[in-house]
């Protein structure tokens, strides 16, 4: 078993144990999630930490979604619910990059990629599948393209 879905189970008995109930739903929410993961395809196995994350990112957008939904529907109660899910979520991920440190990847990307003489979609394509594993669950996919489409002057 990981290191992390460990700590994350370790983490929900305390919770249940100190009838922690928005963590420990949601804990268990993350574990199941995990679970479906790992039985998810041909045949089971067992995730590594970074699959782990990765399972942890999808589970928090989410929360983030559901939450902006929530406030245009004026349901602020079940908007804060997501949003103290999603704080449970966050002690799990590794902390985020700033603007900068994204910008910086992205720029060092695309001064590679146009060196290769790549331009336009082709381009965008490269820069990604260079920037993305350097920012894995720490950046937002969508500001990232957004990044290397204005970087490429593409958009």
């Amino acid at each position: 078993m990981s290191a992390l879905k460990d700590s994350i189970q370790n983490d929900l008995t305390t919770a249940m144990k100190g009838r922690d109930e928005v963590t420990s739903a949601t804990l268990r929410m993350v574990l199941t999630a995990i679970t479906n993961e790992e039985v998810s395809g041909k045949e089971a196995r067992e995730l590594t930490d970074d699959d782990v994350i990765t399972v942890l990112g999808r589970e928090a957008k989410k929360r983030r979604e559901s939450a902006e939904a929530y406030d245009a529907a004026d349901r602020p109660e079940l908007a804060d619910r997501e949003r103290a899910e999603l704080e449970v979520i966050a002690r799990y991920l590794p902390q985020p990059l700033t603007e900068d440190e994204v910008r910086a990847i992205v720029d060092a990307a695309v001064a590679e990629v146009t060196a290769g003489g790549a331009s336009g979609g082709a381009a965008m394509g490269q820069v990604m599948k260079i920037v993305q594993p350097q920012v894995k669950g720490r950046a937002d996919g969508g500001a990232i393209a957004g990044m290397v489409k204005s970087a490429l002057g593409m958009g």
